[in-house]
């Protein structure tokens, strides 16, 4: 049963996951920049939830969504196009780079996804609480993405999705089954974005606002399994930024001031944590 529900929520991940392409391309914009309503050619996207939902192509001209038409930086411009259309190479910013339109990214994320919701499943099992975590995992995935791309974190998914789990968790904890606690969740989510908040006012350089915003939904779903979770699911986190720091600056692209997307390392190290909490519970 099990093994059955695991290959479930892999093929749930692998669905959602095609549309995050699309989104990551919408939503990889520089903070004064608005949200991409139109392919690189200049055709408005259509589809369901406003045009949000689909795969990362245009469906007037086929072509492949690529991150130069909205005013990404010059280190995320397009490579040339290709006879098969207009595509982007993969390119590098500070330790980035951009996976909107860039070729195979739309299996590669699907794959993520999958693997993601695929461990989640296998770690939690048949707890009520699985639901809200495979409803959040394509989001996360999504806002880890966003942040490689652009080092930004948008306030549209970052805010919303710390009142979703929430909320969610608040109403899973009255089904029998459940493993968590709620109260200790919305103290794990007030406990961490405090902490990061605090980070962010000694050194606003080396921590983004952004951060601060995606920690408190990170802390509700990490909290959720107690401290003993929530603690190691955060020091994960910098572990891993600390060491993908570390191997960039060993192989000259990186400096002691250069900056990278933090979020990345922080939904890693959550997704480390819900994965010791499923286990644990």
């Amino acid at each position: 049963m099990l093994f059955a529900l695991i290959v479930l929520a892999a093929g749930y991940g692998a669905a959602v996951g095609l549309l995050v392409p699309r989104a990551v391309y919408r939503l990889a914009v520089e903070p004064d920049a608005p949200w991409r309503d139109s392919c690189p050619s200049g055709h408005p996207l259509t589809g369901p939830a406003g045009g949000w939902l689909g795969p990362a192509r245009c469906g007037a001209c086929g072509g492949v969504f690529r991150g130069q038409a909205s005013g990404l930086p010059d280190a995320l411009r397009a490579g040339p196009p290709l006879p098969d259309g207009p595509r982007i190479q993969p390119v590098r910013r500070l330790g980035t780079g951009f996976w909107g339109g860039a070729p195979g990214a739309t299996p590669a994320v699907a794959g993520l996804t999958a693997a993601v919701c695929a461990a989640l499943a296998g770690a939690v099992g048949f707890a009520p609480e699985l639901g809200v975590w495979l409803l959040l995992a394509p989001f996360f995935v999504l806002l880890a993405l966003v942040d490689r791309a652009v080092q930004r974190l948008p306030d549209v998914l970052t805010l919303p999705l710390a009142a979703a789990a929430a909320v969610l968790l608040g109403g899973v904890a009255l089904l029998p089954g459940a493993r968590g606690s709620w109260p200790l969740a919305l103290l794990g989510g007030l406990a961490l974005g405090g902490g990061y908040l605090v980070l962010f006012l000694v050194n606003p350089n080396g921590m983004g606002f952004g951060d601060v915003k995606l920690a408190i939904g990170l802390g509700v779903a990490l909290g959720w399994y107690g401290w003993g979770v929530l603690m190691p699911g955060a020091l994960a986190g910098f572990v891993y930024g600390a060491g993908y720091g570390f191997v960039l600056v060993l192989r000259g692209r990186a400096g002691r001031r250069t900056a990278m997307p933090f979020g990345p390392f922080m939904v890693a190290g959550a997704f480390t944590g819900m994965l010791l909490g499923g286990l644990g519970a």
